[in-house]
């Protein structure tokens, strides 16, 4: 007999109602080395499914499978990444770069594969974030060269979240060449995207689909707060009469401010500055705008953060909404999978309150396709986009 685990009842439940995840609390006994594939049943002594089992984090069990027998290791992972694949090219996705296998919703979990790509080639940035992924890199790394064969692929793996799994922070080239930056489109703007020390993989890929809808209801003067690397931008300035970007980054100022010369636009001021402060100064100076973006960083990173985010949140849309020209719209973000969508457009309507403006909402958003949602997994649905128009 194999690696095994025992699960409680409320373990087994939570995997049979769609959640990859069962907890240290909920395992009863395993006998298993680090990593390895455990077939897992009840109290009672019936199957529930196949997991990757993790000694050190409070997620012990993470489900691969729920049937009675799964393929050697090899045929499962080089089929969910042949799968995740034939989902993207199904997408039509106008860019190169694109999240190519999102981990729990892909079926293989704790492990994010993205592509970057240029005219002279393709890589990939590979994360895995937990003991059992991280234990099969070099697999996943043969079944990508495989299957896709990339110039180079690269390891990001400096995710603080790997000290959970008791594995080190590093980044690393696992194959052929990669180099410090690949300049990708996204539609008709491009991009360099930083691979071994930009956000996330190099780029904030889940926002794509999202730049594209606020350029459609970009006009006249726009902000664009936190704005990286030019991502909102760079999309709605051609639309735009002019374009203000704000960042407290002197690297993502510069990163914008090349981004934009690469593209040819000159309708863009891109000025390092605090978005709380800024926000506050604009309102003084009398300053009005007819559409605005607001994509901070994460506020909530843990629950323990959920009140201070709140504040935060609220914050910066009431001063947003206050310099907002009627009519305009307001591209609000949130990144904190912490604060759920109720609460976050409770707090967009608390601003409003506050600002004393009227809004209807729009659009409601999320992470782009190729990051797919999987239900019954909060976790998973981590970005939150509302499109919001002011009446009055």
């Amino acid at each position: 007999m194999g690696p095994t685990a025992v699960v409680s009842r409320r373990g087994a439940d939570r995997v049979r109602t769609g959640h990859p995840w069962v907890y240290r609390s909920d395992v009863i006994s395993v006998a298993a080395e680090p990593g390895d594939l455990v077939c897992v049943s009840n109290d009672r002594d019936r199957h529930v499914g196949w997991a990757f089992f993790s000694s050190v984090s409070q997620i012990t069990l993470r489900f691969v499978s729920t049937a009675r027998r799964v393929p050697d290791e090899r045929t499962l992972i080089g089929s969910r990444l042949a799968e995740a694949a034939a989902y993207r090219r199904s997408l039509d996705i106008d860019a190169t770069a694109y999240r190519l296998l999102n981990g729990e919703a892909d079926r293989l979990p704790a492990t994010v594969v993205d592509r970057y790509a240029d005219d002279t080639g393709s890589w990939f940035v590979v994360q895995t974030l937990s003991e059992a992924s991280d234990r099969r890199l070099a697999l996943l790394c043969e079944l990508l060269i495989e299957q896709f064969e990339p110039q180079g692929i690269l390891a990001r793996n400096d995710p603080k979240v790997r000290r959970l799994e008791g594995l080190p922070e590093q980044v690393e080239v696992l194959y052929g060449d990669v180099p410090d930056r690949v300049m990708v489109r996204e539609g008709v703007v491009r991009y360099a995207a930083d691979l071994r020390h930009g956000q996330k993989t190099g780029l904030f890929l889940d926002q794509r689909e999202n730049h594209a809808a606020a350029a459609r209801y970009t006009h006249g003067a726009t902000l664009d707060a936190f704005t990286y690397n030019g991502g909102f931008a760079l999309q709605m300035a051609a639309r735009a009469r002019s374009v203000l970007a704000l960042d407290a980054s002197e690297s993502a100022v510069a990163s914008t401010r090349a981004n934009a010369a690469a593209n040819g636009v000159t309708n863009v001021e891109v000025r390092v500055a605090n978005v709380f402060d800024e926000l506050r100064e604009l309102e003084i100076a009398g300053a009005s705008f007819d559409t605005i973006v607001l994509d901070p960083p994460a506020f909530a990173k843990n629950r323990d953060a959920i009140e201070r985010a709140i504040a935060g949140y609220k914050e910066i849309n009431l001063r947003a909404l206050r310099i907002l020209s009627p009519g305009g719209h307001l591209i609000t973000c949130s990144c904190s999978y912490n604060l759920d969508e109720a609460v976050f457009l409770h707090t967009v309507q608390q601003a409003a309150i506050d600002a004393h403006a009227t809004i209807a909402l729009v659009e409601k958003r999320m992470q782009a396709r190729d990051h797919p949602v999987l239900l019954g997994v909060p976790e998973t649905y981590y970005l939150k986009c509302l499109i919001v128009r002011k009446l009055a």
